[in-house]
């Protein structure tokens, strides 16, 4: 009987989760718990503080120009401002891809303003339908971009020169297009136009606010199942449910603002619908993972299987497409096309923005979020200051000095996590 007894708690033993797993769900759960917390904590150490520093910049801006006048946090600027950063989010969105490969894209603001150009040349000189001319346009952003990247992944110009050479000849196309008056006037009421001039009720919004935050909570949960099951680090509970209530929180408060002027911008939604789609391709899809592996080391995505060529060619297109979206929205607050999209002022704020959003300079870092935050901060200085009537030298001055400290920043961190690993 003895024996007996002994080979059934042996066979008890056997039977544990080759996992680890203890039966006690308790002691499992805080080990996991702790292991989880290490992992935050690693990230930290690495310098990889996420949007937290970003967030602390943003509230303090907005925290000084309200100070400094009491209409910067009105309903009212809020909207325009909510509206004002499409454009050069939607482009800054593209620098994200192309940032996050380790290279640079100087042609974005030709291409927006060649973008714009086009539309309003198709559809008003020559009597193309709108839907028509938005998609060539766009078309036409794409090709630019897959232009670019063939030159630099196939030919090997650097991507620099092939991108300086592209501002200077997308710009001189524009000027081409636009004609003698170097400006052309589109409706008030048509397709693009309505990009930043239609808004949801307030019903609407909360509906889609509601919609949203429910289906970050069952995305959260599917991926915590599904790496629960694979063994792997995944979030606990209560963060989960801390996040959403935050989201929660921060979307609701944005509709009540909104609604209290003229709703919820289409501009603001669709923008958001880009940055999420994008950050799921980025972070969820086999091919994402490829962008993130090239730009972290190039030599060991190639010897990984993948294919450099075909991935650098693709983010160029990526950020040419987004470019040509981003210059119809800046058309679309116009309602007209000039050479005023493809300045060199609307580059500047594009790189600007997803650099002062966290995306590393150096690749292999980043997330589309940092269009979103960079382009927030940029937006609020320039909107703090014409309120407060302050020169635009200024508001460069500052803008540039932001910028400057967002790459000190990365660059300090980088050098630090690599001390760390020498040590």
């Amino acid at each position: 009987m003895a024996v007996r007894g002994r080979r059934t708690r042996a066979r008890a033993v056997d039977a544990a989760p080759a996992d680890g797993r203890r039966r006690d769900g308790r002691r499992w759960y805080s080990g996991r718990l702790r292991a989880y917390v290490g992992a935050v904590r690693h990230r930290l150490y690495e310098g990889e503080l996420g949007p937290a520093p970003v967030l602390l910049a943003l509230a303090v801006t907005w925290m000084v120009f309200q100070g400094l006048n009491d209409s910067f946090l009105s309903p009212r600027n809020l909207s325009v401002l909510s509206v004002d950063i499409v454009g050069t989010g939607m482009v800054a969105v593209g620098i994200v891809f192309v940032l996050l490969i380790g290279e640079i894209d100087l042609s974005v603001g030709s291409l927006a303003g060649l973008a714009g150009a086009m539309f309003a040349a198709l559809n008003v000189n020559l009597g193309m339908p709108e839907w028509l001319a938005v998609i060539t346009a766009v078309i036409c952003g794409a090709a630019a971009g897959v232009v670019h990247g063939f030159f630099f992944a196939r030919i090997g110009v650097p991507a620099f020169v092939v991108t300086l050479a592209g501002l200077l000849a997308w710009n001189g196309l524009t000027l081409y297009l636009l004609g003698p008056e170097t400006s052309i006037n589109f409706s008030e009421e048509g397709l693009v136009a309505m990009l930043t001039s239609r808004y949801f009720s307030t019903t609407v919004a909360y509906g889609l606010a509601a919609l949203g935050t429910a289906a970050y909570l069952l995305v959260s949960y599917h991926d915590r199942r599904r790496r629960k099951a694979a063994g792997m680090l995944f979030r606990p509970v209560g963060e989960i449910w801390a996040r959403t209530a935050l989201l929660g929180v921060v979307a609701f408060a944005a509709v009540y603002v909104l609604g209290r002027f003229e709703g919820l911008p289409l501009a603001l939604l669709i923008f958001l619908g880009v940055i999420v789609a994008s950050d799921i391709f980025l972070r969820r899809t086999p091919y994402g993972r490829q962008i993130l592996a090239l730009g972290g080391d190039v030599e060991a995505a190639r010897r990984a299987g993948v294919r450099v060529a075909r991935v650098r060619i693709s983010m160029f297109m990526v950020s040419g497409t987004l470019a040509a979206v981003g210059g119809l929205f800046v058309a679309s607050r116009l309602t007209s096309a000039s050479q005023v999209p493809g300045s060199g002022m609307l580059l500047i704020s594009a790189i600007a923005a997803a650099v002062i959003g966290g995306t590393s300079v150096f690749g292999g870092r980043g997330s589309t979020w940092s269009a979103l935050l960079g382009v927030l901060i940029i937006q609020s200085i320039a909107s703090g200051m014409a309120l407060l009537r302050v020169e635009p030298s200024v508001q460069f001055m500052i803008t540039g000095g932001v910028l400057l400290t967002a790459v000190a920043f990365d660059s300090l961190a980088r050098r630090a996590a690599k001390a760390r690993w020498r040590a």
